[in-house]
């Protein structure tokens, strides 16, 4: 019988980067108060940018 070892390779290769993921989501990503502080900061840029700009 033979095995091909490629298949294995990638499952373990995609498991691994599966995991990497899992990691990197808890390590950088952002709470949900982080993204909605940027994002009311953002529009407050954008109005203070169209208020300046009606003067």
């Amino acid at each position: 019988m033979i095995i091909n070892l490629n298949r294995y390779r990638k499952k373990r290769r995609r498991s691994e980067a599966e995991t990497q993921a899992k990691e990197n989501r808890v390590r950088f990503g952002r709470s949900k108060e982080e993204r909605t502080a940027e994002l009311r900061e953002r529009e407050r840029a954008k109005n203070e940018i169209e208020n300046k700009r009606l003067e």
